[in-house]
């Protein structure tokens, strides 16, 4: 099965490093982009626990990266249209 991706997606997923093909499935991709979410999560918590970062501003930086992913929040079935 084929792909067509919503160009924004398909952009934001460049931002991402990530450059789906035609064959690549909407879900896979999205949990591919769910991974790379979860490891920066979880490095800046670590960077936190380490005391690398401010406690004051932990909150912060973790709206800033659920805003960088975005795509989390939109649903797998929007991101493209499948090619019969």
């Amino acid at each position: 099965m084929e792909y067509t991706y919503h160009p924004k997606v398909f952009e934001e997923l460049g931002r991402l490093g990530l450059r789906p093909t035609p064959t690549t499935a909407p879900a896979l991709a999205k949990e591919f982009v769910n991974d790379l979410y979860r490891h920066e999560l979880r490095t800046l918590r670590a960077r936190l626990v380490a005391k690398d970062i401010p406690k004051a501003g932990y909150s912060d930086r973790v709206v800033a990266l659920r805003k960088k992913y975005f795509l989390l929040s939109i649903r797998v079935e929007l991101w493209a249209q499948a090619e019969v």
